[in-house]
């Protein structure tokens, strides 16, 4: 099998894919572009289906979108299985990716990145670490441009209401876990792996992609109060358990 990945290192659905292809010790390169020619770039893999990274060549076969991703994943190398075998448990399980996907990802890239470009210093230097040494001094400028047209940050309204998206999915996720420690089952899903890797922003594991220090304070001022939550606490234990 030959895999290449073409991926986004601090993207959250990027780290989705990353996990998968490392719980199955999938063997592949990895190809990280630029932001911004990254889309380009997916859209010539894809022929057009796909704007956007993580991006899989499997096979000589292009495959766009981390639950696509995961789905060809499953098929192509079935253990260590990330669907549950039951088939009601394996309907639960997608439903709850999808929920993640699409009511926390959205969301909580929006708030992390709509704090960032707030401190001018903060996203230049971050935007430094991604770009080429003679871009330097257009990185933060270009990065801050690039942002408020691709995901529209800089919305304060749309700020707030990605606070209480990221809140009513830590909800969700503590009710779904109960007392328990997988979302589906007795045994780690593509839900847990989802739930994990789209909250890796806010949670920050060591065992995560590498964030700059000094989180700007906005972002900091929301996430503090939810350190001590049962839902940001199971994340940390499961990227400690289970990402390779």
């Amino acid at each position: 099998m030959k895999a290449v990945l073409w991926h986004l290192p601090i993207s959250h659905y990027n780290e989705k894919v990353r996990w998968a292809l490392a719980w199955k010790s999938i063997e592949h390169e990895r190809h990280a572009p630029l932001p911004g020619a990254h889309m380009a770039i997916a859209l010539a893999l894809t022929r057009g289906r796909t704007k956007t990274c993580p991006v899989l060549q499997l096979d000589g076969k292009a495959i766009g979108d981390s639950t696509r991703i995961i789905a060809a994943l499953e098929e192509a190398v079935p253990e260590p299985a990330l669907y549950p075998a039951d088939a009601g448990d394996r309907a639960r399980a997608l439903e709850l990716e999808d929920f993640f996907d699409e009511e926390l990802g959205p969301h909580i890239r929006l708030l992390a990145w709509h704090e960032a470009i707030r401190d001018q210093q903060a996203l230049s230097r971050f935007s430094e670490t991604i770009v080429p040494r003679p871009l330097h001094p257009l990185a933060g400028l270009g990065m801050k441009t690039f942002l408020r047209l691709r995901f529209r940050v800089g919305n304060s309204d749309a700020a707030e209401l990605a606070r209480r998206q990221v809140r009513v999915a830590l909800d969700r996720l503590e009710a779904e876990l109960g007392g328990g420690e997988y979302l589906v089952g007795d045994s780690f899903t593509v839900a847990d792996l989802t739930a994990a890797a789209l909250f890796y922003p806010l949670v920050t594991p060591p065992e995560g992609p590498r964030l700059p220090p000094n989180p700007p304070a906005g972002f900091e001022e929301f996430r503090a109060p939810l350190k001590d939550r049962r839902g940001y606490r199971w994340v940390e234990e499961t990227f400690a358990r289970y990402r390779k």
